[in-house]
């Protein structure tokens, strides 16, 4: 459901958004992108862990959940720049996605003291 959430709000033509320089790391935009991405991969881990009919995925589920989350940024990077009307993709996007999948990381250790 949250990839759903991901997916509608990252693909929607938005002609309102001011252009920020390339470098400009420390925007909404990006802390939005790595909120998103940190709860995604928080939930995905969860998720794993919880099931019990794939033993390997239960056991890798934190490198499984960093590979799945950062290849599903990088789609909807690729969409934005190829597919979808009056959006572009964007490799900060792509970096703040990465960093969001690595906070969900250490935000399930923390609270899991795992």
């Amino acid at each position: 459901m949250w990839a759903a959430v991901i997916m509608i709000t990252t693909l929607l033509p938005s002609t309102a958004l001011p252009s920020t320089s390339a470098w400009d790391l420390l925007t909404f935009d990006s802390f939005a992108h790595i909120f998103l991405f940190a709860v995604l991969t928080f939930l995905m881990i969860v998720g794993l862990k919880k099931q019990f009919t794939n033993t390997k995925l239960r056991h890798y589920a934190i490198r499984y959940s960093l590979l799945i989350c950062t290849l599903y940024g990088i789609g909807i990077e690729l969409l934005q720049e190829f597919v979808v009307y009056g959006r572009q993709g964007d490799i900060i996007d792509v970096i703040s996605n990465t960093i969001g999948c690595l906070a969900g990381i250490l935000a399930f250790k923390w609270i899991y003291k795992v």
